[in-house]
């Protein structure tokens, strides 16, 4: 199936389900965010100053949640299986969303951003352990290339329909506030039905054993016996330990910058389009947000066509470089929005396209690096780590650039997230011939029942 390798008791409708969980996942974590300048301005009335400050706000809440969260669902994802805690990722989603639009104030909204953030923590963690699961070594880079593209399609639905369901269904002669809370009921109920057909379409993986095993990765000592279960304590501290591979360290140091640019292009280049179209050129809330989702989408389309080369690239190029090269590639692009002096006009095309290229280049290239530096065992424990780094990453682009945004320019979240960008590039760059991929025997592959 697209050309890929399986794990053995990997079947092709198991291989499927995980591109599945991959666009359905990405596509209601896209919308929430993409959605989100709507809700603010229309359903709360906010504008000016405060629309930046509450959008840093509800992505900080969202960021503690997940700093809270994710390394204790990588450790739970290796105790009892990968497929119970994706399930139970998108059922929080579902309630998030259902619930979002019914928010009658911004401490309401942040607790609903709270578990909706509790529900992308266990997609983050498990779509990327799902699929180095299911796939042996060699084939990878091409993996995690398909699964960023069904990625990207799942974040091109989200901006070109479901961001515009409110609009459509005001057009139709609903009443804004009707609009909005039935678009996200609507939301809800596709990612409840899709979290039904993935319980019995992903491979019920068993959890992963306790092994004695050679190597700086090793973790447990040899006189462990095989076949006792870690506790979820052990394994988060395992998964921080793994940091002193050089190789794991770059993985973690990418998704600091990989998960923030993901955040940036759903939230604030979302805002700063919905704002100029709104104040400068006199648009409607439902105009600002379909102009908002068509040059998005131009991102996400961007997305779609580079994940595969960058998955080509990963089984292609040592690990770490290709690393180095998305990680440059993006810090360039993001720097390039300090260019833009109107985000409705063509340039912007440009840099939304060069930013899209640079997103999917950071997010596709960082798990198949980890997932060859780390045994089976520990792959949803550092995958857990991997994306607290992400979600750290958010905390601090998102935070600082929230303020930033009010009080200096609303590039200035994406040339943050494009410094930092160049920093893990140089970073690459002193560490990459210090790093030695785990054997694939260690590496292994989860089990499945």
């Amino acid at each position: 199936m697209l050309g890929l390798d399986p794990a053995a008791g990997i079947s092709r409708t198991n291989l499927w389900a995980c591109m599945g969980l991959g666009l359905l996942g990405t596509a209601v974590i896209t919308f929430l965010p993409a959605a989100q300048p709507y809700l603010l301005t229309d359903a709360l009335g906010l504008s000016g100053d405060d629309l930046g400050r509450t959008t840093g706000y509800l992505q900080v809440a969202a960021e503690a949640a997940l700093i809270l969260s994710l390394a204790w669902y990588g450790a739970l994802a290796d105790r009892i299986g990968r497929r119970p805690v994706a399930v139970a990722g998108l059922l929080l989603c579902a309630l998030g969303a259902a619930l979002y639009p019914f928010a009658g104030n911004v401490a309401v909204l942040v607790a609903l951003r709270v578990v909706f953030a509790l529900g992308i923590a266990a997609l983050n963690v498990t779509m990327s352990a799902i699929t180095a699961d299911y796939v042996r070594d060699r084939a990878r880079g091409k993996a995690y290339g398909w699964l960023g593209l069904f990625s990207g399609i799942g974040a091109v639905v989200a901006v070109l329909v479901l961001v515009r369901l409110p609009n459509m269904l005001e057009g139709g002669g609903m009443a804004p506030a009707t609009a909005a809370k039935v678009g996200f009921l609507v939301v809800a109920g596709l990612v409840l039905l899709g979290a039904l057909a993935l319980r019995g379409t992903l491979a019920p993986g068993l959890a992963t054993s306790v092994e004695p095993a050679a190597g700086p990765s090793a973790g447990p000592s040899a006189g462990q016996q095989a076949g006792e279960r870690a506790g979820l304590g052990r394994l988060v501290v395992e998964g921080v330990r793994l940091a002193r591979d050089p190789g794991v360290a770059l993985s973690y140091a990418a998704s600091f910058v990989a998960r923030a640019d993901l955040a940036l292009v759903a939230s604030f280049l979302s805002l700063w389009i919905v704002d100029h179209a709104k104040a400068v050129r006199g648009m409607s809330a439902t105009e600002a947000l379909a102009k908002s989702g068509a040059i998005v989408g131009i991102a996400y389309m961007v997305i779609v066509v580079g994940a595969p080369l960058f998955g080509w690239l990963g089984d292609r190029m040592r690990r770490q470089d290709v690393v180095i090269l998305a990680q440059a590639l993006a810090g360039a692009a993001y720097l390039s929005t300090l260019l833009v002096s109107d985000p409705l006009g063509p340039g912007m095309m440009l840099v939304a396209a060069a930013v899209g290229l640079g997103e999917i280049g950071v997010i596709t290239t960082a798990g198949p690096l980890l997932a060859q530096q780390v045994p089976a065992r520990y792959r949803g424990s550092s995958f857990g780590v991997q994306t607290l780094c992400g979600a750290i990453g958010i905390f601090v682009i998102s935070g600082v650039g929230g303020w930033l945004y009010d009080l200096w320019r609303p590039a200035a979240p994406f040339a943050l997230a494009g410094a930092c960008g160049l920093l893990v590039a140089l970073f690459g760059l002193a560490v990459r011939r210090r790093v030695t991929p785990v054997p694939e025997a260690v590496q292994g592959t989860v089990p499945a029942a």
